[in-house]
């Protein structure tokens, strides 16, 4: 017996477990923790956020952040 919804992909983000909550809430997870010198200045491995492109963009700044330290 098939429900009658469609499967619709999830949507992604390299490097990131992209998680939507049953309320709509998008969550993400660096697959592997930012190093140390990094989550020093500030880069956080556990995002939320109310839109995909929210998320997207909260993600790209933690990326930033720990590229600028590495540099």
């Amino acid at each position: 017996m098939q429900d009658g919804r469609a499967t619709v992909p999830s949507p992604a983000i390299p490097g990131w477990r992209l998680i939507i909550s049953d309320r709509g809430r998008f969550w993400a997870f660096r697959q592997t923790r930012f190093p140390i010198a990094a989550r020093r200045a500030g880069a956080n491995s556990e995002l939320d956020a109310d839109t995909l492109a929210e998320i997207e963009a909260a993600v790209k700044r933690q990326e930033k952040i720990a590229e600028q330290v590495a540099s």
